[in-house]
């Protein structure tokens, strides 16, 4: 396994948000020994010159091979994390997507691979089960309250 280590640069992302029976569809993230630490919804970089959105929907085209329709205006996170010993930096836009209606519907888990090869594995994941103890973290961090924030409208 190849040690990955954040961008030196700001990156701009889009991540979807897709729910199931109330649960969030979610890639585990790995550190560099390949332990689970924690889980990510998909979605990926912006490329130069592509709106968030069609990088959204981009991203879930090649990484799933399906076409999500956008719901509603996005969250905004700042992200500015450490990951093994370096620091990375990301401005997230957050959005909810719809899969095409027999996508999925009757796996538990989705299998694919990153452009870099690697090999993914991503389920849904009840919320109250994230960022609590002996469980995996919800990343990016903040972002479990935000989603419930604006559940509950405070946001």
């Amino acid at each position: 396994m190849t040690a990955w280590l954040p961008h030196p640069h700001i990156r701009v992302v889009a991540i979807g948000l897709h729910w199931r029976d109330g649960r969030l569809l979610a890639a585990e993230v790995r550190d560099d020994a390949g332990r689970i630490k924690g889980v990510r919804p998909l979605g990926g970089e912006i490329e130069f010159g592509e709106s968030w959105r069609a990088a959204l929907m981009r991203e879930f085209n090649e990484e799933l091979g399906i076409d999500v329709t956008l719901k509603g205006e996005p969250l905004m996170l700042e992200n500015i994390f450490l990951h093994e010993g370096a620091i990375g930096h990301e401005v997230m836009f957050i959005s909810e997507v719809e899969f095409p209606k027999a996508a999925f519907r009757d796996q538990d888990r989705i299998d694919f691979r990153e452009d870099n090869g690697e090999q993914i594995v991503a389920r849904w994941f009840d919320l109250a089960d994230l960022d609590v103890e002996g469980a995996p973290s919800l990343f990016p961090s903040g972002l479990k309250g935000l989603l419930l924030g604006a559940r509950d409208g405070a946001v």
